[in-house]
């Protein structure tokens, strides 16, 4: 969802929202997302890091922590020091995002290696067997409790097979250790495998061209603190507003935001826009006109429910985002 001062100038604005009710926002409180104060744009702010082999990504993050001179830094999901790819890293205000973020798809290009020789046709049968709902028990290696577990494949490509060394892509539910699949795929085979090398080339929406090596963030850090030029640094970082995307939006008026950042549920009358996909049970975010993220619930009425009632809580508020005071009170206590 692009981030626009006024949600009514999208193009595709009436495709894909009800309007409950037309929406004026006072432009003395708050601010579009993109055009947030440096040190509030970042604070408020994420990175996709290009993590290189070896360091941890609990490193990379300590890293990134630095650089940007913040108190509180989360990355999206571990990859093992050897594994490159993209690792999304929230900071500050964003930190609040991060456990909902970690479930993400993703998605990896994989190098097995085959401890044997096998035919072509025998790998690509076998490597289809391991798409859809497969058991994994957690490596050795790993942190969490080696209890066997439940993991969906989504699909697997087999893009190269070159002697016994299989390039494949392979898009899976989080929690899904590679490293086991291909062990499993080599016992299968009757021959035995390991993974080589693993790139994640997406978590989520976060994507390898979304993605900046931790020199670049320096760079443009540094440019910015010596030089006050901002862009290079506005372009590595982005509002945290466009990590949740893909999250069915309800947008509220200017009057309701303090009472939800105080603990408040939302409620039918303070409701200006409902997106189309919004669905009963299942996860919303409620955003300003000016296109800020407010917090995350769940709804409690499908969104032509939202748009036909008159009064009552339509979203259960789950996670405040926004601090307090940002907008005027307009309630009581």
């Amino acid at each position: 969802m692009q981030i626009v001062k006024s949600l009514r100038d999208q193009k595709d604005f009436e495709e894909r929202f009800y309007v409950k009710e037309e929406g004026e926002t006072d432009e003395r409180y708050g601010c579009n997302p993109f055009k947030r104060p440096m040190e509030e744009y970042i604070r408020k702010g994420f990175v996709c890091i290009d993590k290189p082999m070896g360091p941890s990504s609990h490193e990379v993050v300590v890293w990134v922590r630095r650089i940007l001179e913040v108190e509180k830094t989360g990355h999206t999901g571990t990859l093992d020091p050897r594994v490159t790819g993209v690792l999304p890293i929230m900071m500050e205000q964003a930190t609040k995002l991060v456990q909902i973020l970690q479930g993400s798809e993703k998605e990896y290009i994989c190098l097995m290696r085959l401890h044997g020789d096998v035919r072509r046709e025998d790998i690509e049968r076998v490597v289809k067997m391991f798409e859809g709902k497969i058991y994994q028990r957690p490596p050795l290696k790993s942190a969490v409790k080696k209890r066997l577990r439940i993991r969906e494949v989504k699909k697997i490509e087999i893009l190269e097979i070159d002697g016994r060394d299989v390039l494949f892509k392979v898009t899976t539910e989080a929690g899904t250790y590679i490293r086991k699949l291909c062990t499993d795929i080599g016992e299968v085979l009757g021959c035995g495998a390991h993974m080589q090398e693993l790139r994640r080339t997406r978590t989520g929406i976060f994507t390898e061209d979304m993605s900046y090596t931790l020199q670049d963030l320096l760079d443009a850090y540094v440019f910015w603190k010596e030089e006050g030029e901002e862009k290079y640094l506005r372009q590595i970082i982005k509002p945290m507003e466009l990590a949740i995307a893909d999250i069915p939006k309800v947008i509220v008026k200017d009057t309701a935001v303090d009472a939800i950042c105080h603990g408040a549920d939302l409620t039918a009358r303070g409701i200006c826009y409902i997106e189309k996909t919004v669905k009963k049970g299942r996860r919303v975010a409620i955003f300003t006109l000016k296109g800020e993220l407010v917090a995350l619930g769940v709804a409690t009425m499908d969104a032509e429910e939202m748009l036909r009632a008159k009064k009552g809580v339509v979203v259960d508020v789950t996670r405040v985002i926004m601090e307090r005071g940002v907008y005027p009170r307009a309630w009581k206590k």
